[in-house]
């Protein structure tokens, strides 16, 4: 299995709300609900990021608002499950736009 294989079974096994919730986005946006998992647990930024009971998967949003009103969130309520779509499927950079949008 690879990184990114084992990370969905990571969320599969441990992690029932995440993937539950990740369902319930899937049920509205489709099948890219999932696309933006799999490139959020592949290292890419504003895609998918999650955590719960310990486990933290994807990669943190490098949006200041989002950054500022997550830790003003679990400050103030807690939380035991956290997960954090990008707002829509960005298309992936290609090659000449050397990672730059």
């Amino acid at each position: 299995m690879n990184e990114i294989e084992d990370r969905i079974q990571l969320i599969k096994s441990q992690m029932p709300e995440t993937y539950k919730s990740i369902k319930a986005k899937a049920d509205v946006i489709g099948r890219q609900a999932y696309a933006l998992v799999r490139r959020g647990l592949g290292g890419e930024v504003n895609c998918f990021y999650a955590f719960e009971a310990g486990h933290v998967v994807g990669t943190p949003f490098n949006c200041a608002d989002i950054s500022r009103d997550l830790a003003q969130l679990l400050v103030e309520f807690g939380c035991v499950h956290v997960c954090i779509f990008g707002e829509r499927l960005q298309a992936a950079p290609t090659e000449d736009q050397n990672g730059t949008h």
